[in-house]
This record gives structure tokens, C-alpha cells and sequence, in this order.
């Protein structure tokens, strides 16, 4: 293209444009393209438009110099067609990294101050963006944040390029005085910032409705749930972002200065020299506590430390071996599961006796944890013949539940690639580790998918198999977690049977 960019794959598409990854032969480095995407049944008017609109995005781009907006290199015209070249920013989007868990507000206050500041420099250089959402918010190397899609912003003394009645933007993010066709300013980009900041710890829009319409009946008139994770003062800051009347919002300095004192660094904790008694278990707290006051309060700097053997620990329920980690909760469940098992003390139980199982589900959706036994599936499965077979070597249990998985016959699995490895046994019984791979059923090609741990363990001797597993994100930090949580649950993990 141009004589000069080679595409080598693509990495995205929007509602205006497909984005390539590309190398650029005359200086040798690798940039990202932005190819106009345009449906063919389109009259020629609406052509010219969208060809236009990326003119202006690429013009609205380069008028702002800031680091965290991204940088435009060229534009190619080819066959009347405008090609954006840009930077290429590796990393992944705020909004696929908020599919993986929430932020805690030090880092969701870093990520706000870094927007905060492309937003000053595009208002300088006269431009709004128009579209500030998670997805246009890159998070690259070396802790970088970067503002990108400038294709609907509009600059100061441009005309409009909407059609007449029509409405670009994403509504869930989209301030109130647009919503009803008023003109924006500045204060309109800071509303979105302030959705931005509420989803990046609360996971979602307090906005978001099951359609478009519902979606911006909201933003016009439905008030916002208070932010529960984080500190008061980020909570304070978000609400005045996300107050109905424009001048009613915070300045960006007040904005700035709340960003800066959430996302500072926690202070140093003084050194005790004093001797304290030795303690075994994890100090690991699942990343659904981090956003926790009494968590804060209890591990945070500073806090007296008498007693301090006492307050990192629970009392060990068994008498005998690790003692579990802070807010954790033991339960004990004898008749339905053969067993005892440790989890996050707000995380919420579900029993169903019929089926052998015990679920806990972490309140913000990110995990979830089950224990079922002998050839009980978790609700859903069409395996329910297999109940009064005899109990195999685990192995064999694991490969007929690998069957079910890849079949289909699991309720909420898709598409699941499921592997078997061996484990060292589990209290003198045999037990494999199965890890499965899948999509959540119904879901698109470009959604996340989810993994699910599961430690398979057998007492032949018994006719009893357990099935321990633990659901989690594909990849990024909170797979980590995931993985430590899965851990953890399987350490305390205590069977009745034996």
C-alpha cells in the first residue's frame, strides 16, 4: 500500500474501519493501518462521508502532541480511499483487559490520569473526542496508556458530519447533553471519563440496559449507583463525573488532583523488630478481596500489630495442617459432597443435593468454584445415565468427562479443548489434573474465552470420584489469580471418605 506499508495481519475492526498491522519498508518498523470499511450497498453519499470522516480523524490526531494520544505517520489515498498510518501500540484494550476482572482504583486512577491528559491536549488543540470508552483506551508496554479512535471527534470550526437524525458514539458511555442532540464541550469527554473510571473498577456502564433505547433513557435520567470498590474520594469523583448538567462537573485540575492522590503508591510500612511467632499458610488474597475495606483495613500499613499471628490467619478448622488465608470461610458439607473445602468468605454458595454438587460464584463474576462427586455433572449435562456406574480409575473418569466436555453435553460450554496430565495422588487416592479450554455457550469468535481447572480424584475402594473445579479467564493477570485460587482451594480441600 502506498508503495511503502506491507499488511501482515489484521488486528481489529470497528464500525468504520478494519486495522492492520503493517511494516513500513522505508524506515523499517512496524505500524498499525486503519483501512476504510465500508459495506458495498451504500449509496455514494454515505461513501464520501465515512471516507471523509477518516480524513478528520487522521487531521484531529495529529493536531494533538501528547504521549498518551496515539501518533499519526501518514495518510495513503489509494483507489479514493484514505489510509491511516499510526503507531503501533502492543498491548491489549482497557475494555478486553476489564473481560479479565476489574482494576483496583490505584491502577483505574493511573489509567484515568493518563486519559485525562489526552484529553487536556485534544481540548488545547480545539478537538473533542467524542468517544472515550474502554475499548479505545490502549493499555501498551512500560505501563503506557494511550488514547486512540479519533474518528467521530469533531474540531473546533468543522462542520458536523452525522446525516441529519442520525447518532454515532457509544450510548452507554455517551454524556446526557448528546444523548438529547445538544451541542458538547469538554465536559462531555470528562462524563465519558467518568464512565470509564466507574467501569474500570465496577467491571461495567452503571448505563448499560439490555437495548439502545433502554441504554440512553438511562444515561438521560436513571442516577448511578455509588462505586463500592475503591476509596471514598474516588467514588466522590466518578458521581460529580457523572452528574446530569455539564457545569455541575468537575474541573480537570479537581479531577486531576483525586487521580493523583488515589494512584499514589501506599506508604512504606515501618520495619517491626519486634519478634512475632512463626505461621504457616498463604498470605495470597483472591483479587476479588483486593477492593475489600476490611481487607485494606486489615493488611493496610500501619495497623496494630498485636495479635497480628491472629488477624492474618483463621483458625485451622481441622485441627491439623495449613491454617487458611485471611477472609476465607471453611464449609463443611458431609451429606452432599463427602467433603470439606475452604473459599473467599464472600463468595456465595449454591447447593444442589440431587446432583452432589456445591457451587461458589465470587460476587463480581469472575470465578467460580465447584465440587461435585461420583459421576454427578453440574446441572445442564445429558449424562445423567452415567450416575450409577462404577467409579473408575480417575484417569478413565477424567476421559469420560473430556468426552462429555468436547461433545457439547455440558450446559454453558462451547468449542471446549480439554487436556488430562497426571497429579501426584490426593490424601493416598489417585488423581489427575484436567484443564479445559472452551467459550461460554452463545457467545461470539471474538469474545474472551474461560478455562476450567479441575483435579479429578478417586477412591475406588469407596466406588467415589471428586471432581474439584475451578473457573477462571483464558489469560492476562486474572488467569494468574485463577490459578492461585485454584491452588488454594485444593490445599484445603478435605475428603470425608476413606
Amino acid at each position: 500500500m502506498g508503495g511503502r506499508y506491507l499488511l501482515r495481519s489484521r488486528l481489529g475492526h470497528g464500525g468504520m474501519g478494519t486495522v492492520w498491522r503493517a511494516h513500513d519498508e522505508v524506515v523499517d518498523r512496524e505500524v498499525a493501518v486503519k483501512e476504510p470499511r465500508v459495506p458495498d450497498h451504500l449509496p455514494d453519499s454515505m461513501r464520501q462521508n465515512i471516507h471523509l470522516r477518516m480524513q478528520r480523524e487522521a487531521r484531529a490526531a495529529a493536531r494533538v502532541a501528547h504521549p498518551s494520544v496515539v501518533a499519526v505517520h501518514d495518510v495513503v489515498v489509494e483507489e479514493g480511499r484514505p489510509w491511516i498510518v499510526m503507531e503501533l501500540v502492543k498491548g491489549q484494550s482497557l475494555g478486553a483487559r476489564l473481560n479479565e476482572g476489574t482494576l483496583d482504583a490505584r491502577e483505574a486512577a493511573r489509567v484515568g490520569l493518563a486519559v485525562l491528559g489526552a484529553l487536556e491536549a485534544a481540548h488545547e488543540a480545539g478537538v473533542l473526542h467524542r468517544d472515550v470508552k474502554p475499548d479505545n483506551v490502549l493499555l501498551g508496554r512500560h505501563d503506557r496508556v494511550v488514547l486512540t479512535d479519533f474518528g467521530i471527534a469533531q474540531i473546533e470550526g468543522e462542520q458536523g458530519l452525522t446525516e441529519t437524525g442520525g447518532f454515532i458514539g457509544s450510548p452507554e458511555f455517551v454524556a446526557p447533553e448528546r444523548a438529547l442532540g445538544q451541542r458538547p464541550g469538554p465536559a462531555s469527554d470528562l462524563w465519558s471519563l467518568g464512565v470509564v473510571l466507574y467501569a474500570a473498577v465496577e467491571g461495567m456502564s452503571p448505563f448499560r440496559r439490555s437495548n439502545t433505547q433502554a441504554t440512553m433513557q438511562a444515561v438521560l435520567s436513571a442516577e448511578p449507583p455509588r462505586p463500592t470498590r475503591g476509596p471514598a474520594a474516588y467514588a466522590d469523583l466518578v458521581m460529580g463525573l457523572l452528574r446530569k448538567e455539564p457545569s455541575a462537573r468537575p474541573t480537570t485540575s479537581r479531577i486531576r488532583a483525586v487521580l493523583e492522590e488515589v494512584a499514589r503508591p501506599a506508604p512504606v510500612a515501618p520495619v517491626n523488630t519486634a519478634p512475632t511467632p512463626a505461621v504457616t499458610g498463604s498470605r495470597w488474597i483472591p483479587p476479588v478481596l483486593h477492593h475489600k475495606r476490611k481487607t485494606q483495613w486489615s493488611l493496610g500499613v500501619g495497623t496494630v500489630v498485636v495479635g497480628a499471628a491472629v488477624a492474618l490467619f483463621a483458625i485451622n478448622p481441622f485441627g491439623y495442617g495449613p491454617a487458611t488465608p485471611l477472609h476465607w470461610k471453611v464449609v463443611d458439607e458431609p451429606e452432599v459432597v463427602k467433603a470439606s473445602l475452604a473459599v473467599p468468605e464472600d463468595y456465595v454458595k449454591e447447593i444442589k443435593p440431587d446432583e452432589h454438587l456445591v457451587l461458589f460464584n465470587d460476587p463480581g463474576g469472575v470465578y467460580k468454584v465447584s465440587l461435585f462427586t461420583h459421576n454427578d455433572p453440574p446441572a445442564g449435562s445429558s449424562d445423567a445415565s452415567d450416575k450409577d456406574k462404577q467409579v473408575e480409575s480417575a484417569r478413565t473418569q477424567a476421559a469420560k468427562r473430556k468426552t462429555r466436555l468436547e461433545k457439547g453435553d455440558i450446559s454453558g460450554v462451547a468449542d471446549a479443548r480439554v487436556s488430562i496430565g497426571s497429579a501426584p495422588s490426593f490424601d493416598g487416592r489417585e488423581s489427575v489434573e484436567m484443564t479445559t479450554v472452551y467459550r461460554k455457550s452463545g457467545s461470539g469468535d471474538d469474545d474472551p474465552k474461560a478455562v476450567r481447572r479441575t483435579r479429578v480424584i478417586v477412591d475406588k475402594a469407596k466406588d467415589t470420584a471428586w471432581y474439584l473445579e475451578v473457573t477462571m479467564p483464558e489469560k492476562g493477570k486474572a488467569r494468574a489469580d485463577g490459578d492461585k485460587l485454584y491452588k488454594e482451594v485444593l490445599r484445603y480441600l478435605k475428603l470425608k471418605e476413606k
